[in-house]
């Protein structure tokens, strides 16, 4: 027998919900179901998934307010949960739009040969699995299944246990729509069920940590299909001193502890010129201080609570760590306990080095430490001293800041504003170091990770080929 799993309030800290993971007879029937639907699904052809996936697009659009209403149960944070719905829809959009000038099947081109052309066909891998992670639920599940069902994949999602309740009323989207209900599918579980569904599928998308990441990644790697892996960052920002301070506090501070830092593309370390260290600080001191805990309400503040009990330890973990080596805090700096759910206020540290785990590890909070350089030689040496490469940011004049950021070991470089790939993604970029695998999941680029390319080589004309065997070429070609 299955066993339920206990989902946890993150505003209360109660147990009041659960999910029942299916067996894995269950499992693989419903990957199977998926698999049979998808050749009808791809065949249809474009037009068809395009009116299919604007269908649901509607639906989400009628139920906006249900949606963001279950993620802020899941996440217990308000408009973040608002903004991750109208991101989804808006993406669907996206991608019906540019998906016609990208699927393109070109018309016969003449080669080097005379008397051979070639033509390309697309053809979409036919089941591919999402596993998701519990910081951005609704996005993180469906960023890469949308461009995957358009290119004609069926799409099964395995999102995280942590924050599971908009599975259901997201899959009541889903129903409503009769072609596309029979390729796409999430199913609830832990673990367990994520690793028995790359088991059953053609191509795996993962979000999450480094090391789950890896796990996926070897066993994709088993079974010999595609992994494509967006793990986790430290991402650094670097204040030149050319730095417009007003607007690189702003930027830094929401870049910093906006989601309550949960976010893989968070700034999690500064690096200012010494020239302006204090007065940045003071700034980002006094702005960090006036952001206020959404508590008891969704609507007294902006930082909502720490969504996993298991982060919470690890923030308190680095905090201990970066004290008792000799930080010094300005402002928050616990995890505090308010109505049964943990919370962690905008915490500003100085006095850090690279020592400190909050200077080198993952820390998924709201915590910035911030540490001064002297030259811009050596700003870049620390930003690019880590084992992470997902993303940055730099604040400077423009050719100042752009010079750095060709010199930063990461994926995506923010310029004079931070975090601009969690509201932006049309730009295409890989993950460095071991924040990731795989192609671009950002940009018109993405679509082609769920095709395989098809190269058919015709023989236009009855010639002989001058490459054939001498005795061949004395035969008359009919």
């Amino acid at each position: 027998m299955v066993e339920q799993i206990p989902v946890r309030n993150p505003r209360t800290g109660q147990f009041d919900d659960f999910i029942t993971p299916p067996t894995p007879e269950q499992l693989k029937a419903h990957a199977e179901r998926l698999r049979q639907a998808q050749r009808d699904w791809w065949h249809a052809g474009l037009a068809e998934r395009i009116t299919a996936l604007q269908q649901w697009r509607e639906i989400l659009l009628a139920r906006k307010q249900e949606l963001a209403s279950v993620l802020a149960v899941d996440t217990g944070r308000w408009p973040e949960s608002v903004l991750e719905v109208e991101v989804v829809i808006s993406s669907i959009e996206r991608w019906c739009r540019l998906a016609p000038s990208l699927l393109v099947e070109r018309e016969p081109a003449h080669t080097s040969i005379p008397f051979i052309e070639l033509k390309s066909q697309l053809v979409p891998y036919p089941l591919v699995g999402v596993i998701s992670p519990w910081n951005f639920p609704l996005l993180l599940s469906t960023m890469d299944a949308i461009p995957a069902l358009l290119a004609g994949c069926a799409v099964l999602v395995k999102p995280s246990e942590v924050t599971p309740r908009f599975i259901r009323p997201l899959n009541e989207t889903v129903a409503s729509v009769p072609l596309l209900r029979d390729v796409f599918g999430f199913v609830q579980g832990a673990g367990e069920t994520g690793a028995a569904l790359i088991q059953l599928i053609d191509l795996v998308c993962f979000t999450g940590s480094v090391e789950t990441g890896h796990i996926v990644g070897e066993a994709a790697a088993r079974r010999f299909i595609p992994a494509f892996l967006e793990l986790g960052g430290k991402d650094p920002a670097v204040v030149l001193e050319s730095a417009d301070l007003e607007l690189a506090t702003s930027a830094i501070l929401w870049g910093s502890v906006v989601n309550a830092g949960q976010s893989c593309l968070s700034i999690e370390r500064i690096y200012v010129a010494e020239t302006i260290f204090d007065r940045f600080v003071e700034k980002l001191v006094d702005k960090a201080t006036r952001v206020q805990l959404a508590y008891p309400s969704y609507q007294d503040g902006r930082i909502g609570p720490i969504i996993d009990v298991h982060q919470a330890d690890i923030i308190a973990a680095h905090l201990r760590d970066a004290v008792e080596k000799g930080a010094t805090i300005h402002c928050g700096g616990s995890i505090e306990q308010l109505g049964g759910g943990l919370w962690c206020r905008p915490t500003v540290l100085t006095n850090v080095n690279h020592s400190m785990k909050v200077m080198t590890e993952e820390t998924f909070g709201p915590l910035m430490p911030v540490m001064p350089f002297s030259t811009v030689q050596q700003a870049i040496d620390l930003a690019n001293d880590t084992i992470y490469g997902l993303s940055a940011a730099v604040f400077g004049s423009e050719q100042d800041a752009l010079t750095v950021a060709q010199k930063l070991e990461a994926g995506a470089i923010s310029i004079n504003d931070a975090a601009l790939t969690s509201v932006m993604h049309e730009g295409e970029k890989h993950s460095f170091k071991r924040s990731g695998l795989g192609g671009s999941r950002m940009g018109p680029a993405s679509i082609m990770r769920f095709l395989r390319k098809k190269a058919l080589i015709i023989k236009t004309e009855p010639v002989v080929d001058p490459w054939w065997f001498e005795e061949l070429k004395t035969q008359s070609i009919s």
